[in-house]
């Protein structure tokens, strides 16, 4: 475990372009990460899961949620200015109704996106 603190700003973090419509930016500690993503207007996140919390904030645009298992789906739009809290295991995908930046963080950090093996966003 580090003991030094980290700081940085968003423009040193290199982005990733995942696909041509979503590109993603984060840092993380031991316990928690914080995720900076930018969609373009019909970018898809596909229907997945994972045991990490995930506490998403719109900065700009607006996110459609489908959350929950098939057939007992919910559907949430978050717009600028509103969070959206995930609990770790609920199954969800995201689309976004406009060009988009979401802010997310997971606790604990996400792994496959740490070592590159989150092909579901690719």
């Amino acid at each position: 475990m580090s003991t030094e603190a980290l700081h940085t700003r968003w423009s040193d973090i290199p982005a990733e372009q995942l696909n041509p419509l979503l590109t993603r930016q984060f840092v993380h500690g031991s316990q928690a990460m914080f995720a900076r993503i930018v969609l373009k207007k019909g970018a898809l996140v596909p229907r997945h899961q994972h045991p990490n919390e995930q506490i998403t904030y719109i900065e700009q645009g607006a996110l459609l949620f489908v959350l929950g298992e098939e057939g007992a789906t919910v559907e949430k739009t978050i717009r600028a200015g509103e969070l959206l809290v995930i609990p770790g295991n609920l199954p969800h995908s995201a689309e976004a109704l406009e060009d988009t930046i979401d802010y997310d963080i997971f606790a604990p950090p996400r792994q496959d996106w740490i070592t590159g093996t989150d092909a579901y966003l690719r």
